[in-house]
């Protein structure tokens, strides 16, 4: 028993929990992934309605630039690269995406028209995902800013990618309602 005035006794302190691992996706994971973001665009984009252009911030994408970001994104950073990597190339570019988003101007477009984009692109990517094999993960290219990718790499990549701007897009919806909520603001967050 410590008598009143001693000070505890000392305790090491304890290391923080080590994140559990975990095991990296198969080609299926991915597809099942990919294909989950598209029944989020699609609902998304449905709920948004004629608000699919609506920037709550100036500085902010629409839900019509997130999705044209998306389309030219898997195009040209991750089904694009994934081709070339299987074609044997060595070496991939970088490319403008400010440039190419204005050259777009998804903002101007119809949201089922981008829809329709987006789905097109990604059904043929989730073909593509769905033919690599074990031996194509490991292969890879060199890119001008990131160094060597590999498929491996991008497909995990690709997965982010998409919750990224999938939370975007209910960040939108959010902004949306939030002007309309009179006091129940104050419940933000609960």
């Amino acid at each position: 028993m410590r008598s009143q005035g001693a000070p505890p006794p000392e305790t090491p302190l304890a290391s923080p929990p080590e994140t559990p691992r975990t095991r990296e996706l198969t080609t299926d994971q991915v597809a099942e992934y990919l294909e989950a973001t598209c029944a989020l665009v699609e609902a998304e984009l449905r709920a948004l309605g004629d608000d699919a252009s609506w920037h709550f911030d100036p500085r902010e994408w629409c839900a019509n630039q997130v999705v044209g970001h998306v389309v030219e994104a898997e195009k040209r950073g991750f089904a694009g690269r994934i081709r070339e990597i299987l074609e044997g190339k060595r070496r991939t570019a970088a490319w403008d995406q400010a440039a190419v988003a204005k050259e777009r101007d998804d903002c101007a477009r119809i949201a089922q028209s981008l829809w329709m984009e987006f789905m097109g692109v990604r059904n043929g990517s989730l073909q593509l995902v769905r033919s690599l094999g074990p031996g194509d993960l490991g292969k890879g290219i060199e890119h001008p800013k990131a160094g060597r990718l590999t498929v491996r790499d991008l497909l995990h990549e690709w997965v982010h990618h998409d919750r990224n701007h999938t939370k975007q897009l209910l960040a939108l919806a959010q902004e949306r309602v939030w002007p309309h909520m009179g006091n129940a603001q104050s419940f933000k967050g609960e």
